[in-house]
């Protein structure tokens, strides 16, 4: 049985809120070089902008994907017949997970300003891991796809 390319693959970007801030913290660095002159502040202006949108581009930079009959997300890959059922969590379900409910043990893919999530059991006697819990802004459509990989890897 041929698997489509690319089933489901979502990118957990930064919010809006965080180019934002990268554009004040190079006004910061231009301030604080400004009596240094207008060369060094203009280049504290850039550099400090540069870098702060780097940092939040490379943390919103992480990706699910279902794909090959595996599931990866950020680093991990693993094989979706290591995977069991997968819960949908609303925000208020999704902050008990990441908080009083969580295992040390669990593979937790966390972006705190994404409220929904998605959590799969793994069933793989060999892996230590409990489950998965996965940030997602389409928790719905990653278990529909979770689900249409496992039956096709059947």
């Amino acid at each position: 049985m041929q698997l489509s390319a690319t089933p489901y693959e979502e990118r957990l970007t930064a919010p809006r809120s965080w180019w934002l801030i990268s554009v004040l913290v190079g006004l910061s660095l231009a301030l604080i070089l400004l009596p240094f002159g207008t060369l060094p502040m203009l280049g504290g202006l850039a550099g400090g902008t540069a870098v702060a949108a780097t940092m939040a581009s490379s943390y919103g930079s992480v990706r699910i994907r279902v794909v090959g009959g595996s599931l990866i997300a950020g680093d991990a890959k693993i094989p979706v017949a290591a995977l069991g059922e997968a819960e949908v969590l609303d925000a208020e379900e999704a902050r008990a997970w990441r908080t009083h409910k969580a295992d040390t043990r669990a593979f937790l893919l966390l972006r705190a300003y994404i409220p929904t999530a998605l959590r799969v059991v793994v069933t793989d006697p060999e892996d230590p891991t409990p489950y998965l819990y996965l940030s997602t802004r389409e928790p719905e459509r990653l278990a529909a796809a979770l689900a249409a990989a496992r039956t096709a890897a059947a």
